[in-house]
Order: structure tokens, then sequence, then C-alpha cells
């Protein structure tokens, strides 16, 4: 039954305030989407960033666009607990999916040619409660900001013949990041892999505490550590065949290991490690106990958005996780749209 009205006056202050919202809605969703002001950083403009000279590989992820899926469980010890009331650290075993990948926006890009490797992960707590992560085997991220990041992306389509060294003198805090790239001691596993979330999160535990938190995944394999030379010698796709034969013999397992900031610690540059000697806590064990083929895999359609946190962990200042959660959801739109495209161009690429 329609509701009483006071009259004109009341339905035109109801009209109003219906016009106000919408155009407040409209005017948010046209700034998000770049279009009142042009050269603002969006997520289109960041995803088309990330596509190579070719052009994208449709039905693929716009970037980490090679990779295999895996699951498993997380064991938590509750020492997770003293930091979150998610339940995710509470003791017990939680199904645990993930992604390991290349941070390369081609499929068919062989192994030793990709320096960062990469680790989606989600973990559901018996609650229903998901925490989804995506973490790379960098130490700390190349840039501070994301429009810093959108800059060095551009850098390859750049006709000046110094650009990247103009980058690097721009971005003194690319330095740590460059020398670790530069570095020849790879490993010859994902299985003995670092993987590090480098953005900052704020964790809330049961009786309200507040703490800036870091997290890293650390392998309990023995490392062996290998030349891009003698990796490329193994196979362009050495690591997914190596993985899955590893996996398939004995579950493999990392450590998560929980790091807590000091006041003064920065937590919205991710390009800064925090100092030696903070507090860490480890709280769990990641067990992958099988690899499966991305093409029919469980990781094939997670969008594995940073943003996505239970109860117990929230995003800090850090301009990162929005960022990526934005042109995440883009990618996902634009991959899923081009379904029919994969896994047909699977085994064109790795011809």
């Amino acid at each position: 039954m329609p509701l009483p009205s006071s009259g004109p006056r009341s339905t035109l202050t109801s009209l109003a305030v219906i016009a106000a919202i919408c155009a407040g809605a409209t005017g948010a969703f046209a700034y998000t989407a770049g279009w009142l002001s042009p050269d603002r950083l969006t997520p289109t403009k960041l995803v088309d960033a990330l596509a190579p000279p070719t052009g994208p590989v449709p039905g693929y992820r716009r970037n980490h666009a090679k990779g295999i899926c895996f699951t498993g469980v997380f064991e938590a010890n509750g020492n997770g607990t003293a930091l979150s009331r998610a339940r995710a650290f509470e003791t017990g075993r939680h199904p645990a999916l993930g992604r390991f990948n290349l941070g390369t926006p081609n499929p068919g890009a062989a192994d030793a040619t990709v320096r960062v490797r990469g680790l989606g992960l989600q973990i559901t707590a018996e609650d229903g409660a998901v925490w989804r992560t995506a973490m790379i085997n960098a130490p700390v991220f190349p840039v501070s900001n994301p429009e810093a990041f959108y800059a060095l992306l551009r850098v390859p389509a750049s006709k000046e013949p110094n650009a990247m060294a103009g980058f690097v003198a721009a971005h003194p805090e690319f330095a740590p990041f460059g020398a670790w790239a530069k570095s020849p001691d790879w490993t010859a596993s994902y299985a003995q892999e670092p993987y590090n979330s480098l953005n900052a999160f704020l964790f809330t535990n049961a009786s309200g505490a507040e703490q800036a938190v870091r997290w890293s995944f650390r392998p309990q394999a023995q490392a062996e550590r290998i030349t891009p030379e003698d990796l490329a010698k193994r196979g362009a796709a050495y690591l997914e065949q190596e993985i899955t034969e590893r996996v398939a013999a004995a579950p493999q397992r990392w450590s998560l290991i929980l790091t807590v900031a000091e006041p003064g610690d920065p937590t919205a540059d991710p390009s800064r490690a925090w100092p030696e000697g903070r507090r860490t806590i480890e709280a769990g064990t990641l067990v992958v106990e099988r690899i499966e083929p991305e093409a029919d895999g469980p990781c094939r359609d997670i969008n594995f958005d940073p943003t996505i946190l239970p109860d117990g962990i929230r995003v800090s200042d850090d301009p990162f996780p929005a960022a990526r959660s934005a042109a995440y959801a883009k990618s996902y739109d634009l991959r899923t749209a081009e379904a029919k495209d994969y896994p047909k161009r699977s085994s064109e690429a790795q011809r």
C-alpha cells in the first residue's frame, strides 16, 4: 500500500532528496572513472598499462597471467589471536586454495625471463569468513604509490632513450627493488620462495587493541639457488612441472609470520622495509596438498582481491590495496568476458 502524502511540498522535497542522492552517486562514479579529471589514475588506465606491446592476451589475467592452482589447508596454531580476532587465526585447519604465478602479462613467458613470483591465496574460516591475499617474493615493492607504479609501467612504451634512467632518478625508492631484481640468486621452485604481503594492514584483537601488521609466508623447503641462465636450461615451464611433481610426492609447507609495526614505521609505503628486530608471531602453516592446471582448477575464477578481509583485519593508510582491488576487478571483468578465448590460447602461447 502506498504511503500517505502530506501534499505537494512533501513530494517536491522527497524528489529533491532523491535527485541529490542520484547526482552524488553519479558524480562519485564519474570521479572514479576519471571523467571529471582526465589526468587522474583510473583502473582502466592501470590495467591498460599492464599490457605488453602486442596487446593483452584475451581470457587471461592482465598481470600474473601465467599460473597454476593449488588446494590445501591453513593450520592455525592460535598464536595469531593475540593480534586479530579473525577466525582464521583460531586453532584448527581452515580450507585454503590459491595460485602460484609469475609477474608477467604473457601466459607463455619463459620462467627464466620473469623475476617476480607470486602467491594468490584464499583462506576460509569455520564461520565462512574469507581472507584473500596476493603476495610476491620481492622483499619490497618497486615504488611508493600507485601513480608512480603507473609511470613505471609506461616506461617500456616511452620513446625516450633514457626513460628508465629518468624514472629511477625521479623515484629513488626504486633502488632496493632494482638491486633485488638484478640479483642472479634465484630459486628452483615455487616451493622455495617466501611470499610477502608488503602492504600494511590493521589487525584488531578480541579486546579491541589495534596493530599495524605485514605478513609473510616463509618456505619450509630448503632453497636450491640457481641462476636464471641455468633455470632457462630446465625448460620454459619448468616451475609448474616442478611444483606439480613436488606436491604429488609430498605436501609443501610455508610458515605464516606476522610482523608488528612500531611507532614511526611506514604503513603507507610498501617500498620501505621495516627495520630488523620487529616483533614477529608465527601464526600457523600453509599446507599445499594438491596442484591442478589453471584451465579447470579452483583458482581460475578467483579474484585475489587484497581488500577481501575477515573481521579483525582491515586496510591501513596504504593506497595500494584499494588501487589493486579496482584494477583486479577490471581485469576480472575483461577476462571473464573473453572466456571463449581461454584456454584455447593456452597451447598456442606455449609454442
